[in-house]
């Protein structure tokens, strides 16, 4: 995922995947003989509260400096001039503005922080609400190569990133979207839940499912 000279852009949604995403790699470029760069952005959807202070405390005592991009697409998301998903409208803007910060700082690596849950739960929202078959892989190329976005945490579970957080101590910042509670992937999450205590093979099964494709047994396009 990372090679030698890479300057990365690190998305620090103040969640804590991307906070524990930050911190790992952080640790791992003191030691790493690896040498790469790091460059926390934070896209702010504009609705009232935190909007990055604790993200960019937490990045000065990294060493890190991090740039905070101050956007209204959060409000315009839940307002009526938008026909669509607000996660869809709110991630796809999101998305955009974080290529275009990685064109204008040099950076050919984009880090996000989806998890092994999270890579399970777009499988479910692609077949649910896509009808596709899909998900989010460790490493993706973009417009030619000319990005790539890794995920250095897409083997880890989410209970095992919550518990390092834990450990090591990191801030916990409140998701101030009206929708976080209602959305897509909540209704996934909460279904999968109901069925990971039914039977505690059924997560591991379902993840490795993803790389044990039989496409003779799929339907033809």
């Amino acid at each position: 995922m990372i090679q030698a000279g890479d300057r990365i852009l690190v998305a620090v949604s103040g969640g804590t995947d991307s906070l524990v995403l930050l911190w790992m790699l952080r640790e791992r470029q003191r030691w790493s003989p690896v040498p790469y760069s790091l460059s926390p952005v934070y896209i702010d959807p504009g609705f009232p509260g935190d909007r990055g202070q604790t993200a960019a405390a937490f990045c000065e005592e990294l060493g890190l400096t991090l740039k905070v991009v101050y956007t209204d697409d959060g409000i315009r998301a839940h307002s009526p001039e938008n026909l669509e998903n607000p996660c869809f409208f709110c991630s796809r803007r999101r998305r955009r503005r974080l290529f275009e910060i990685a064109e204008t700082d040099g950076c050919r690596k984009m880090a996000l922080g989806h998890n092994q849950d999270d890579i399970i739960e777009t499988f479910f929202i692609n077949v649910c609400y896509a009808g596709e078959i899909g998900t989010m892989v460790p490493a993706q190329p973009f417009f030619g190569h000319r990005f790539v976005v890794i995920r250095p945490l897409a083997y880890a579970p989410a209970a095992t990133v919550r518990r390092l957080a834990g450990e090591v101590g990191l801030p916990r910042i409140a998701n101030p979207c009206p929708s976080a509670e209602h959305s897509r992937r909540r209704q996934i999450r909460d279904l999968l839940a109901g069925l990971y205590r039914t039977n505690r093979k059924i997560r591991g099964n379902v993840f490795n499912a993803l790389r044990n494709v039989k496409c003779e047994y799929l339907l033809k396009p």
